[in-house]
């Protein structure tokens, strides 16, 4: 059996269930999750922002545990390995994404906590090839963030090559953005910082930033007109977006990994002048993910974390929707 936190109703509370998971699947491994860090899509799920939610919910989908059961074919994992799970449980792969190395664009991909109980729970399964082993130097006890906030914001930059010597934007210094930061910086760009609070300018020179802007004044957003080569929007609400757009320099992209809920306006022109592009993305591939994993060991980035016991779940909850956490919070597994 397998306990876990569920909602039952739309922006519910949390009660402990437990379930039968069935038989563990050829292609699957079982993790006893050590920690499940929590994302704002955890509470778009709650709250039914997408339309997508089955209830009872069990969400979570950053985690960070130990394989304790593998699958008949299963080779490349065995118990005791420590590894990470993100937004994606399974892909097909044979399709010609999955072949091609985008498994992440597989149409018949699963989520970990979509139709199906995630993460916020004392063992969670999955599709052996999206279960990412952690490189040694790597702390496991904060990566769990990385497995959606940090493969986000880190994917696009391989996506889209960019390159050590161009001047980029974040825009939104939160859960994915201070990430975004940090990767930059050690990518070797110039990093420039939009924020709309300005309590976090400091914080952002602390990340690695070079520069802040102050995303409130049109004036400073003018300023910036030509500058950039790439600016990643992390937020998920509406902006000034022919600002960013007029902020990039020619051949610049504007790209969002914020689930924002209205259209983005781009007038033609704006885009055919200089030749701009506007953009999105998902998660990235295992690959991709074993890459960042790799790069964050190396340079020693990590996610800034709160750390909750997941009792908590509640509270935890609560304290994103109020917007406080500085930047991710963390829920440990407190399973009796």
């Amino acid at each position: 059996m397998i306990r876990a936190y569920a909602a039952s109703e739309r922006a519910g509370k949390f009660e402990e269930i437990s379930f039968d998971p069935g038989p563990l699947g050829d292609d699957e491994v079982e993790l006893r999750v050590e920690a499940c860090g929590l994302c704002h899509s955890d509470l778009s799920l709650l709250d039914e922002e997408w339309g997508e939610t089955q209830f009872p919910l069990v969400p979570g989908h950053e985690v960070v545990g130990t394989v304790a059961a593998v699958g008949r074919s299963v080779t490349h994992l065995k118990p005791g390995d420590r590894v990470g799970a993100g937004w994606m449980s399974r892909s097909c792969l044979t399709c010609h994404n999955c072949m091609g190395g985008d498994h992440n664009l597989c149409k018949a991909s699963e989520g970990i906590a979509l139709g199906r109980h995630g993460g916020f729970a004392d063992a969670v399964r999955l599709q052996a090839a999206w279960a990412v082993k952690l490189p040694e130097g790597l702390d496991a006890r904060s990566a769990g963030p990385l497995f959606c906030g940090g493969i986000t914001v880190f994917a696009p930059i391989l996506e889209f090559g960019v390159k050590p010597t161009d001047r980029v934007g974040v825009i939104g210094i939160g859960g994915l953005g201070h990430l975004a930061v940090q990767f930059l910086k050690a990518w070797g760009c110039e990093v420039t910082a939009f924020t709309s609070t300005g309590s976090k300018a400091e914080e952002a020179r602390a990340l690695g930033a070079h520069r802040v802007v102050d995303s409130r004044s049109k004036d400073a957003l003018k300023a910036e007109a030509g500058r950039h080569d790439f600016i990643l929007s992390t937020v998920a609400v509406p902006l000034d977006w022919n600002r960013y757009i007029a902020a990039l320099a020619p051949k610049g992209r504007l790209h969002t990994v914020g689930v924002i809920s209205e259209p983005i306006p781009v007038p033609a022109f704006s885009l055919i002048g200089g030749q701009k592009s506007v953009s999105g993305s998902p998660v990235g591939s295992p690959a991709v993910m074993a890459k960042m994993l790799e790069f964050c060991a190396r340079h020693s980035i990590a996610p800034h974390v709160e750390y909750m016991p997941m009792s908590q779940i509640d509270e935890a909850f609560q304290r994103l929707r109020d917007g406080k956490p500085r930047y991710r919070i963390v829920l440990e597994n407190d399973f009796a």
